[in-house]
């Protein structure tokens, strides 16, 4: 699914950028030559990386 139509964004890119990248949404975008254009996918795009951050860490208190 795309997060972001203007950047062609997929969820899945996001998620695995999310994964390497420190900061927020923005920051995601960054990362990937990209930057937010519009601003309607930002809301979202933040609540994936957060999702990605938690499932870290949970792993590594699992661990």
């Amino acid at each position: 699914m795309y997060i972001c139509i203007c950047n062609a964004i997929r969820e899945a890119d996001l998620r695995r950028v999310a994964r390497r990248c420190p900061g927020n949404a923005e920051a995601c975008y960054g990362a990937m030559g990209k930057q937010p254009s519009c601003g309607t996918c930002l809301d979202r795009a933040e609540d994936i990386v957060l999702e990605e951050r938690e499932a870290a860490f949970e792993k590594l208190s699992a661990a």
